[in-house]
């Protein structure tokens, strides 16, 4: 099997630039070139993975088919490339160090003293390489160091990436690192300095760096793009603008515009034709000139840090560029809504999205939504967490089960509808213990799900721990609750629908996981065309099935 190429991508100044964007960006335009690409991420955080992190810490969970937890840039770099990721592409100090001390307990090293060099650093480059040896091999590595250059923790990485930089040769390895070149509104000046520095920083470690990616608000003169060469020792053509974009989907565009694309092929000599990217600027051109908009509002917990529900907000933008609509996303603190009403912040909605989450923290509120949209008729679809309060609500207000709630949050219940999965009984770690990664689903094909679809078996991503309870499938179907997803045995129920609403969606699984530019997720595009149409009528939505409103049930307690 032939080495692959190597691209690592470090990031300096500050954080928050967009290295994941980057690399991902890079790794679509080398896939469009007709190359074998796998995209890794190496983070210097000492968590074994991001599973146990609170989201406002890290962002969102980012879960693949393999159920792997990992940092989000990997869903950045599915959503672009369309690459299937797994645990082999996101590597943390957490996983390095425990595989060198579980190593060093075996008595692996005979005696040695374990240090960083060699033995963290010869575990990471291993890591590295590994990429190369699954599925028949690739032919370049894009890899994204996580952090900025200079923190203590991301040193061994460096460390590492340097001796593979020595070891695999300069023609195969190519440096690529992500700057901030600001504008100082008092001095009216773009200052090249924190670059300057931070190269600097990044040739002190022995790394030097073949292109920059300056991020900017201003245009880059060509002085400026000299100047900056010239103090950090490579061509003005390698200094590439990138600067604020409307969406992140124009990034490519930029970067190939400026030839980055072809200098990387000519660098690592690879012999690649000129990628085709008509299809991906039309969708761009679609998410800057939309011809309708919707407002869908986003009601949970975590609405001030947008990054926690990243891939729904990615898959809203897809959703949006295929049915050329613009979403408006509305967001709406769950505990907001206990406190001040549903009517305060829904009443000019088009959609409600409950996300996935942990917790009671804000429950109520979540429940107090779904009741507003599901009476009002305005299209809904509840994601994990999301279908769990839908069922939690329909159980209370429809089927009369007044104390109905979540196992989670209460355990004292009489009417516990929403309840642990069996294998979860005896678990006492939290961390990778949850029902995690794809699994398979069969949907009933009267349901809007399979039309949405337009296949009966699906396989969707999951992160969860709780699970529909099964005692109470009669008495929420007899009160107009419409299972209309399960497991292949029969055993959990993965899709809840209400015929009787315009549309009504309810999934355990996460589909924004699986959703992609180039193809919107099915689930996130029909709900963005029920919103359109709630919008044009907001009085008599038009309704996909046609079937008589359920009475509501005698109580059962």
């Amino acid at each position: 099997m032939e080495p692959a190429k190597h691209i690592f991508v470090t990031g300096g100044v500050v954080s928050a630039l967009g290295k994941g964007i980057a690399s991902a960006s890079i790794g679509f335009l080398l896939k469009q070139r007709g190359l074998r690409v796998n995209m890794q991420k190496l983070d210097p955080y000492i968590n074994v993975d991001p599973g146990t992190m609170n989201p406002f810490q890290h962002g969102e969970v980012f879960v693949l088919d393999d159920g792997a937890e990992t940092d989000l840039d990997l869903g950045h770099y599915e959503r672009f490339t369309d690459i299937p990721l797994t645990s082999d592409n996101n590597v943390t100090t957490g996983q390095v160090y425990q595989t060198v001390i579980g190593r060093e307990r075996r008595g692996d090293y005979l005696g040695a003293t374990v240090q960083v060099i060699p033995h963290i650093t010869n575990e990471i480059k291993s890591r590295i390489r590994k990429l190369n040896e699954l599925n028949g091999g690739c032919d370049v590595i894009v890899a994204e160091i996580g952090g900025t250059v200079g923190d203590i923790e991301s040193l061994p990485f460096m460390e590492a990436i340097r001796q593979l930089g020595l070891e695999e040769g300069p023609e195969n390895v190519m440096f690529v690192h992500v700057t901030l070149v600001p504008y100082v509104e008092t001095a009216g000046e773009i200052k090249t300095k924190p670059t300057q520095h931070s190269v600097k920083t990044l040739r002190e470690i022995g790394i030097q760096p073949q292109v920059l990616l300056c991020r900017t608000t201003r245009p880059l003169a060509d002085s400026l793009r000299e100047k900056i060469g010239l103090f950090c020792s490579l061509p003005a053509k390698n200094v590439i603008e990138v600067r604020d974009a409307e969406t992140i989907y124009e990034v490519p565009l930029m970067l190939h515009q400026q030839g980055l694309d072809q200098y990387i092929s000519d660098y690592l000599h690879l012999d690649t034709p000129q990628p085709d990217l008509d299809v991906w600027r039309a969708k761009v051109e679609r998410i800057k000139n939309p011809e309708k908009t919707v407002r869908i509002a986003i009601c949970g917990k975590y609405v001030h840090l947008k990054d926690a529900y990243k891939s729904i907000v990615e898959a809203f933008v897809h959703a949006g560029a295929e049915t050329n609509t613009h979403v408006e996303l509305v967001w709406v603190s769950s505990e907001d809504i206990k406190k001040n009403g549903a009517d305060a912040y829904l009443q000019n909605v088009d959609g409600l999205l409950i996300p996935g989450g942990f917790g009671e923290r804000g429950v109520e509120g979540k429940i107090e939504s779904i009741e507003y949209v599901r009476k009002r008729k305005i299209p809904f679809f509840g994601i994990c967490l999301g279908m769990q309060c839908a069922v939690i609500e329909y159980a209370r207000n429809v089927a009369k089960l007044d104390d109905a709630h979540s196992y989670e949050f209460y355990r004292d219940l009489k009417n516990a509808v929403i309840h642990l999965l069996p294998d979860q009984h005896e678990v006492t770690e939290m961390g990778g213990t949850m029902r995690l990664g794809a699994f398979p689903c069969i949907l009933d094909e009267g349901s809007r799900c399979f039309q949405a679809y337009g296949t009966k078996e699906l396989s969707e991503r999951h992160r969860h721990r709780y699970e529909f309870n099964n005692e109470y499938r009669d008495i929420l179907t007899r009160a107009g609750l419409k299972l209309v997803g399960l497991s292949p045995d029969g055993r959990l129920v993965e899709v809840v629908e209400i015929p009787q609403h315009p549309w009504f969606v309810g999934v355990q699984f996460h589909p924004e996981l699986k959703s992609r530019f180039h193809k919107a997720h099915p689930l996130f595009r029909e709900f963005v065309k029920a919103a359109g149409r709630y919008h044009e009528s907001p009085a008599q939505p038009a309704l996909l099935l046609k079937t008589e409103e359920p009475e509501e049930m005698e109580s059962t307690q």
